[in-house]
């Protein structure tokens, strides 16, 4: 057991990538796990495979994509395990496709999922953790909210959009002892890619060679933990393309030059 024994984590996008990975760190550590994404046989699946059951676990199915019921979602969970300590809102999805050939509506899709579901789900727990005056909430940005590239507009401008609400979130809350993270991940191997949409809102359904290559998402998610752990507000994870971050800050005409040389995927 470690120091998140017992408590309450909710987590999005359980059912693959860092999510599974998540699940299965807090699992390690005795919390109790809510486990949400749209796909109830493939949480099914991790909960099983994180050693979890029907007393320390929920399987809450759940689409982003539209949170009319997110009210009620929470009030489960709510009732299931009497509070929410952590919410970690990483569900979402990615895009590969040139701005010019994206659709207004795939746009707004992706913008949906990525931010307005993530935003919808934390002001429904957020009062419940006022209430307790004690919690965790996780956003899950990436290093593409902090500059852009190539085939990544909308995925991109959802994260940056990540950004600005949460840590405005993070200052109106401190005093309420409720604690902000936005993790950013760089390249870590997941199916990321593989399940990206395209301009015409259809599945990639390829992998990228640098996300194969990437870190495992059992490392990210000990990163994450350990990030919570010590009330970090934001974390970057993974490998070398982490140094863009630092050079798009400190030497602006210098990134632009050398990111408009990478190879687009």
């Amino acid at each position: 057991m470690g120091t998140f024994n017992n408590k309450v984590v909710w987590i999005t996008g359980a059912s693959s990538g860092i999510g599974e990975a998540l699940v299965k760190a807090f699992a390690a550590e005795g919390a109790k796990l809510v486990l949400s994404a749209r796909r109830a046989d493939e949480l099914e699946r991790v909960k099983k495979a994180a050693g979890l059951n029907d007393s320390n676990s929920l399987i809450l199915p759940l689409d982003l994509a539209g949170t009319s019921a997110v009210n009620k979602h929470t009030e489960q969970v709510i009732s299931a395990f009497g509070r929410i300590d952590i919410l970690i809102n990483n569900g979402g999805i990615s895009q590969r496709a040139l701005t010019k050939d994206t659709s207004l509506e795939t746009d707004r899709q992706i913008m949906e999922v990525n931010f307005f579901g993530t935003v919808a789900l934390t002001k429904s727990v957020l009062p419940h953790m006022l209430k307790q005056q004690s919690g965790h909430i996780v956003a899950m940005s990436s290093i593409a909210g902090k500059f852009g590239f190539y085939l990544r507009s909308a995925y991109s401008a959802s994260k940056h959009a990540l950004h600005g609400f949460f840590e405005s979130l993070r200052m109106e809350i401190y005093k309420d002892n409720v604690h902000v993270l936005i993790v950013c991940p760089g390249k870590i191997k997941t199916n990321i890619s593989v399940n990206a949409v395209t301009g015409s809102g259809n599945r990639f359904n390829k992998m990228d060679e640098s996300t194969e290559k990437g870190l495992s998402a059992e490392e990210c998610a000990a990163q994450i933990l350990n990030a919570i752990k010590t009330n970090k507000e934001e974390v970057l994870i993974g490998g070398k393309e982490l140094k863009a971050v630092w050079m798009k800050r400190f030497f602006p005409n210098l990134f632009s030059k050398m990111i408009r040389k990478q190879k687009p995927e």
